[in-house]
């Protein structure tokens, strides 16, 4: 008898859980396949150090093939499914297309940005979802620098070292607060002009800083931001951005060379393909992670609309935490939709949240208890330790030398602009010249009060770099 066929696309938090749990309880016993664009996991909530020079970019992921020895990694980006034949449609990083049969079917393809119908932000703006977003970052913060400290221009230097971050959600709140750091460093190897100190913006249309954590820790975050100099404006957005600059929505227009975009995410566009019921571009699963009409299907992390047990009505939200769990969760459910074990619902309360700040600055409520200042970081750098499936010591390492050595500010000039469009179903992968992501269906934008949908981004030259 031939073992049973299980295919899990996407090694994201969910996706990564799935395999590394189901492999310990197969033992052998399935087929495990996990079809991933890289071979890596990454662990996102350490981006923003990575795109700041604390970390270097192989400390944050995390080989599959090395800690997933019982599972078969295909290295692809699938481009459709097929549920009635039960296949997988992929096309590999060189181009070549295959397929993929399977019994049981884990879809954890997760998340990409998410755009607004604001002109001009698809073309000037950088989302902050995967590595080459992070390494593109960080050159371009460093050529920024380093460009203002020649220019004779005092108005080009000051709209260089002008960094704009649109939403203060956890990612752009801690991308402000780490950057802020990264040039105050970087100016002291490359001087400005009398008078000129880097200038850090963040913006949300919201009423305050991390407006879906507790208050005490939106204000802690906020103290600590506008304490270091960083322009914290709710209630605020983007109205249009050029190449010049961004025009923000109360009039004023911002002379900058960098949009960082931090507005939140999107599920991955796969989802909104299969033709399923689904929930704000989530598709809609029981409290087993199965999908309806469908139990060979099984779906989890931010593609997927969970019902929420611990709130009847509402769905778990779209965090690394929930998503690591539903892993779990739906490793159980589709051994024993193979007769291992029994069916268990997913069901998680939240053990609290952490927001890195830099240096020794966090906020944290580990179990509801508020924390700040240097206690919520060693807090913060404990839990992400823990939470970390790999290279622990080598990011405590990392960490050691950033306390006691000076950031190594170059750049490699490794990811150019046009590889890292806003607009694109695959932020984990740097675009190739020449050679595109397959495409995929993309659902409509967000509605946004401002104008219509922007056009597609084109892929800019080099100098769209500088």
């Amino acid at each position: 008898m031939s073992r049973p066929r299980i295919v899990i696309v996407g090694a994201g938090f969910a996706g990564y859980r799935t395999a590394r749990t189901l492999s310990r309880m197969a033992r052998g016993k399935a087929e495990i396949t996990l079809l991933n664009p890289t071979d890596y996991f990454l662990y996102l909530p350490l981006l923003p150090q990575v795109a700041v020079g604390i970390l270097e970019p192989r400390r944050v992921t995390v080989s599959l093939s090395d800690t997933l020895r019982r599972v078969r990694m295909v290295l692809g980006e699938a481009d459709g499914i097929d549920l009635d034949a039960r296949t997988v449609h992929y096309t590999d990083p060189e181009g070549t297309t295959g397929t993929l049969t399977y019994d049981r079917l884990v879809l954890a393809a997760g998340s990409v940005n998410k755009l607004l119908p604001i002109p001009g932000v698809a073309e000037h703006a950088h989302g902050f979802r995967g590595l080459p977003e992070a390494l593109y970052l960080r050159d371009h913060i460093t050529r920024q620098v380093e460009l203002a400290s020649s220019a004779d221009d005092p108005g080009t230097c000051a709209a260089r070292c002008t960094f704009v971050v649109v939403g203060a959600g956890y990612t752009g709140t801690e991308v402000a607060a780490q950057g802020q750091m990264f040039t105050g460093e970087l100016v002291c190897g490359h001087p400005l002009r009398t008078g000129l100190r880097p200038r850090w913006l963040l913006l949300d249309i919201a009423g305050r800083v991390l407006p879906e954590l507790d208050e005490r820790l939106s204000r802690t975050a906020a103290d600590v931001l506008r304490r270091r100099g960083v322009d914290v404006r709710t209630g605020t957005s983007v109205k249009e951005a050029t190449s010049r600059g961004v025009l923000l929505t109360d009039g004023e227009f911002v002379e900058t060379r960098t949009l960082v975009w931090c507005v939140g995410v999107r599920p991955d566009p796969l989802a909104d393909s299969l033709g399923l019921p689904m929930e704000r571009g989530r598709l809609l699963v029981e409290p087993t992670l199965q999908v309806p009409g469908r139990p060979e299907v099984f779906a989890c992390g931010d593609a997927a609309a969970v019902p929420d047990l611990e709130r009847p009505g509402e769905y778990t939200p779209m965090t690394a935490q929930h998503a690591w769990r539903q892993g779990r969760t739906a490793a159980h459910n589709v051994a024993a939709s193979l007769g291992v074990g029994e069916p268990r619902p997913y069901r998680h309360r939240d053990l609290g949240f952490v927001v890195d700040l830099g240096g020794a600055q966090a906020a944290a409520d580990p179990f509801g208890v508020v924390l700040s200042g240097p206690l919520a970081g060693a807090v913060t750098r404990g839990y992400h330790l823990a939470a970390m499936p790999g290279n622990r010591v080598r990011v405590a390492a990392d960490w050691l030398l950033n306390a006691v050595l000076p950031r190594q500010a170059v750049q490699l000039g490794l990811v150019r602009s046009w590889s890292v469009p806003l607009d694109t179903a695959s932020p984990e992968l740097a675009r190739l010249p020449g050679r595109h992501p397959p495409d995929r269906p993309d659902p409509p934008r967000e509605p946004g009060p401002e104008t219509p949908a922007s056009p597609r981004p084109r892929p800019r030259t080099a100098e769209g770099d500088s």
